[in-house]
C-alpha cells in the first residue's frame, strides 16, 4: 500500500508581505519606544531616590547644629532626644519611612504607616546600628526592594551609638514607572493595530492593479486577449497597468497574425498539395505523360512556395522591425518602379504626376507594393493596355498609385478585395503567362500591410473613363524639400497631380522615363 503525502503550498500575498513588514518595523519602533522610555524613567527614579536620601542628609546636619529643645531653649542633652524631635519636626514623603536606632535597637519611627515595618527586622537594624560613617544601599522588605540611607549621629557627653535610617520604597514607585510603561505598550499596540488596518487598506488599494494584472493574467488564454486594465492615476502601479495592456496588444496581436498564418497556411496549401498527391497517385510509365505530370508538380509547387513567401511576408508585417525607415525622394521611386515594372509584360507604360519632395519611409517596401499593384495590373490587363505609376503630396498626405485601362472592380468587390485569400471578381486575361486564377490573392493584402506599417491606408477606385486605380494614401513625413516648401505647391486640379516649381520655375507634371510624351500631359516609357 503506498501512502502518497500531499503539501499544500502556503502562498503569502504581496499584500500581507508589505503590511507584515510594515507592522514588524512600527512593532519594533514601538517597542523599542517602550523600553527606553521605561529606562529613562527608571533612571530618573533612581536619581530621584538617591536625592532624597542625599537631601535627608544635609537636612539631619543643618537641624542637628541648630537644634534645641522647645521647653528649655538648650540644644538635646543625647542623640536619643535629638533624633526624637527631627521625627517630629520632619514628616517623610510618600514611599519613605524614617527610624531612629539608638544602641543596637530601633527606637522611634515616623508617625506614617509605611508599606513595610523594616524597624522591626532584626537583621536589618543589626546592619544600621554597625555603621559608624553615613552608609547607602538596597535591602529587601516585604514591599519590595527598598533605598536606604543610615546616618550615624554623636550627641557631645553621651555615648550611646545613635542614627537616622531614611528608607525609600523604590519598587513601589517603580511600580508607577511599570504601569506607565504598560499603559504607553499598550496604547501603542493599539496604534499598531489601527495602522495594520489603515496599512492594509492603503496596501490592498495601492496594489489593487497589480492584483487585477494578476487575475487578468489568469483569466487570459489563447482565445481571450481582448481584456484590458483600467489605468487610474500617474504612479508607478498606473504606469505597470498601462505597460500591461501594451503588452496585451502586441500579445493579441502577435496571435491574430499566428491564426491567421495558420488558417491561411492550412487552407491554401491543402489545395496544391491535394493536386500534387492526385497526380502522383495516378502518375504511370509513359514518359510524355510523366514529363506532363512533372511541369504541372513544378508549377504547383512554386505556386506553393510563392504562396509561403507571402505569407512569412504578411506575418512579418505587424512587427517593429518590419520597415527600415529612411529617405525616400518620391520622384526617382515613381520613375524606378516603372523602369522595374516593363519586365512584366508587353503594355504601355507610363509616368504620371511626380512629386519633387523626400520623405520618411521605406523605399525598398514602397517598391514592393508598387510593383505588386503593377503585377496586378498586368495580370488583368492585355497587350496595348496602358499602365500608369504615380506619386503626389495632397493636403498632408502622400499618394503612390498605380492606374490601368483593364476592366476594373466591382463595387462589391472593391471593400474586400484587400483582404487574404480574396480575388476580385474582374475578367482576367492570360497576359505574360498569367493565366486566370494564377496567384494566391496575397498580393493586394500585403500592399496593405505595407501601407498600415506607414500608418496609412490603401484602396482602390475606378476613374470615370474606365480601369482601375489602386493608391496607397501615407502620412507626409517630410526629410528634405529641395527646391520649396509644401505650402509653394500648386495642385493641378485637371491632372489630379501635384506640380512642384523646379529650381529654373518649371513645373514638373510628369518625370519622362524614356519615350514620348503623350497627348494627356504624362510621360509614356519606351517598351
Amino acid at each position: 500500500m503506498t501512502t502518497t503525502t500531499m503539501t499544500a503550498e502556503v502562498r503569502v500575498t504581496a499584500r500581507a508581505r508589505i503590511v507584515g513588514w510594515m507592522l514588524l518595523l512600527v512593532g519594533l519602533a514601538l517597542a523599542g519606544s517602550v523600553a527606553v522610555t521605561w529606562s529613562v524613567l527608571s533612571a530618573r527614579l533612581d536619581d530621584r531616590v538617591d536625592g532624597e536620601l542625599t537631601h535627608e542628609a544635609s537636612k539631619l546636619r543643618s537641624y542637628a547644629r541648630n537644634a534645641e529643645d522647645p521647653a528649655t531653649g538648650r540644644p538635646p542633652a543625647n542623640a536619643s532626644e535629638l533624633l526624637t524631635d527631627y521625627l517630629v519636626r520632619n514628616l517623610p514623603d510618600d514611599y519613605e519611612t524614617f527610624f531612629s536606632v539608638v544602641d543596637g535597637r530601633a527606637e522611634r519611627r515616623s508617625a506614617q504607616q509605611p508599606p513595610a515595618r523594616l524597624d522591626r527586622d532584626a537583621a536589618f537594624v543589626a546592619r544600621a546600628a554597625r555603621a559608624r560613617t553615613p552608609a547607602y544601599g538596597t535591602a529587601p522588605s516585604a514591599a519590595g526592594e527598598v533605598r536606604y540611607a543610615v546616618l550615624p549621629v554623636r550627641v557631645a557627653g553621651d555615648r550611646r551609638q545613635a542614627a537616622l535610617v531614611v528608607v525609600q520604597f523604590r519598587d513601589i514607585q517603580r511600580a508607577e514607572v511599570t504601569e506607565t510603561s504598560q499603559v504607553l505598550g499598550f496604547t501603542a499596540f493599539g496604534a499598531l493595530a489601527v495602522a495594520g488596518l489603515v496599512g492594509w487598506l492603503i496596501a490592498g488599494r495601492v496594489l489593487a492593479p497589480i492584483r487585477l494584472v494578476r487575475q487578468t493574467a489568469d483569466q487570459i488564454g489563447e482565445s481571450d486577449l481582448t481584456r484590458r486594465l483600467v489605468v487610474r492615476g500617474n504612479d508607478d502601479v498606473a504606469a505597470l497597468a498601462s505597460t500591461f495592456n501594451r503588452m496585451l496588444d502586441r500579445l493579441e496581436s502577435a496571435f491574430a497574425a499566428q491564426r491567421r498564418f495558420l488558417d491561411d497556411a492550412g487552407h491554401e496549401l491543402r489545395t496544391p498539395i491535394t493536386v500534387i498527391r492526385g497526380h502522383l497517385e495516378l502518375m504511370d510509365d509513359d514518359p510524355a505523360e510523366l514529363e506532363e505530370t512533372r511541369a504541372l508538380l513544378m508549377a504547383e509547387l512554386d505556386r506553393m512556395n510563392r504562396m509561403v513567401t507571402d505569407l512569412i511576408m504578411l506575418a512579418k508585417a505587424d512587427r517593429p522591425d518590419f520597415l527600415t525607415v529612411g529617405e525616400v525622394d518620391l520622384a526617382d521611386l515613381t520613375v524606378d518602379v516603372v523602369a522595374k515594372a516593363r519586365g512584366l509584360g508587353d503594355r504601355r507604360w507610363r509616368v504620371g504626376a511626380v512629386a519633387e519632395v523626400r520623405v520618411l519611409g521605406d523605399a525598398q517596401r514602397l517598391t514592393q507594393a508598387l510593383m505588386q499593384l503593377a503585377a496586378n495590373a498586368v495580370r488583368h490587363t492585355g497587350d496595348g493596355d496602358m499602365i500608369e505609376v504615380g506619386s503626389a503630396v495632397r493636403d498632408g498626405t502622400v499618394l503612390l498609385w498605380v492606374r490601368d485601362t483593364g476592366p476594373g472592380v466591382a463595387p462589391h468587390d472593391a471593400g474586400r478585395i484587400f483582404e487574404r485569400f480574396v480575388r476580385g471578381g474582374r475578367e482576367t486575361r492570360p497576359a505574360d503567362g498569367a493565366g486566370p486564377g494564377d496567384g494566391a490573392g496575397l498580393g493586394l493584402a500585403i500592399v496593405a500591410s505595407i501601407a498600415r506599417a506607414h500608418d496609412g491606408t490603401a484602396y482602390v477606385e475606378s476613374p470615370p473613363d474606365g480601369g482601375a486605380r489602386f493608391v496607397l494614401a501615407l502620412p507626409l513625413r517630410p526629410a528634405f524639400v529641395p527646391w520649396a516648401d509644401d505650402a509653394d505647391a500648386d495642385t493641378d486640379a485637371d491632372a489630379g497631380t501635384v506640380v512642384v516649381p523646379s529650381p529654373a520655375g518649371e513645373t514638373r507634371p510628369g518625370v519622362e522615363a524614356s519615350g514620348g510624351v503623350e497627348a494627356s500631359g504624362g510621360v509614356e516609357a519606351a517598351r
